[in-house]
């Protein structure tokens, strides 16, 4: 579960330096879209909140590993659609994104993969 944390804290810091970008170019409207806010504030949030579950989930809470699954899984299928939406979104959150699902696709492969039953 280590490499779980670590993971979603590398997309927590991600996302949470693309609010501090979105905010440092607020006056650009070809980079910052009213999109590009209201998904960069959204993603930033959630990243906090997710690694809340991965820290709880870490330390044998159950209930918050049901959620961790739920949500990483959520949030890489909503990065696939908003990657494939053209004109939507700038190349450049969009690049972002595909980092953010980078880190998020190895978090949903091992915390949803069957372990072995012991005898």
């Amino acid at each position: 579960m280590r490499n779980v944390v670590w993971l979603i804290s590398g997309y927590a810091a991600v996302s949470l330096l693309t609010l501090v970008a979105v905010i440092v170019f607020r006056h650009d409207a070809t980079m910052v879209t009213t999109a590009v806010w209201v998904r960069g504030t959204l993603v930033a949030a959630g990243s906090l909140l997710t690694l809340f579950f991965a820290f709880r989930a870490a330390h044998g809470d159950r209930r918050m590993l049901l959620r961790l699954r739920v949500v990483t899984a959520v949030m890489l299928v909503a990065i696939v659609v908003i990657i494939a939406l053209p004109g939507t979104f700038p190349l450049w959150f969009k690049f972002e994104q595909g980092i953010c699902g980078l880190l998020l696709l190895p978090v949903v492969v091992q915390i949803n993969r069957r372990r072995p039953v012991r005898p």
